[in-house]
């Protein structure tokens, strides 16, 4: 009987602490660093993962550079080999917490809460505060956020000869349906 009662509140712990987080592993994060009158600059990567801590609000996220998608082949070759060195560095994540995220203020038309935590790509790490706009739905949360970077915060030079075809900040976006 003891038993019986000790391996009930154990399955009972792990079945409510697996609810607490939520994950995806098709998650979309796109960029776009386009300047008027040139070509576009943009990629888009839809096999991205995040992990969703609905309790504590932590949140973390990670996309493989070469998993961005651009509509020139050439353009994606040309990022993954002159701009970023997504042999040596091929992912980028993201580790950080949704502040004073409570479950209960998340409605279906989208609760903002400000993001916070440290993003690395290409070697190099920075801090990140952004807005997240948090939906809820039947069974899973969407959370979408947007920010700029810039190129050299992240080592990546820009040659002088293409400098005017690329945007200055690159804009970004990430939208993931965690379950």
């Amino acid at each position: 009987m003891k038993k019986t009662i000790i391996s009930c509140l154990t399955l009972f712990s792990v079945l409510t602490y697996a609810q607490d987080k939520m994950i995806t592993k098709t998650g979309t994060v796109e960029f776009e660093a386009s300047v008027p009158s040139f070509e576009e600059v943009k990629a888009k990567n839809e096999s991205a993962t995040c992990v969703f801590n609905t309790k504590t609000g932590q949140i973390a996220s990670l996309v493989l550079v070469k998993g961005f998608r651009f509509k020139v082949a050439l353009m994606e070759e040309h990022f993954n080999e002159n701009y970023v060195d997504s042999e040596r560095h091929p992912k980028a994540t993201f580790k950080g917490e949704i502040m004073n995220f409570d479950i209960g203020k998340v409605s279906a038309e989208g609760t903002k809460f400000t993001m916070k935590g440290e993003l690395s790509f290409n070697g190099k790490t920075k801090n990140l505060t952004t807005t997240a706009v948090i939906k809820k739905t039947m069974n899973s949360f969407i959370i979408h956020s947007e920010f700029d970077l810039y190129p050299r915060e992240f080592g990546i030079e820009i040659p002088s000869v293409v400098s005017a075809k690329i945007a200055k900040a690159i804009h970004v976006t990430t939208d993931f349906e965690v379950k």
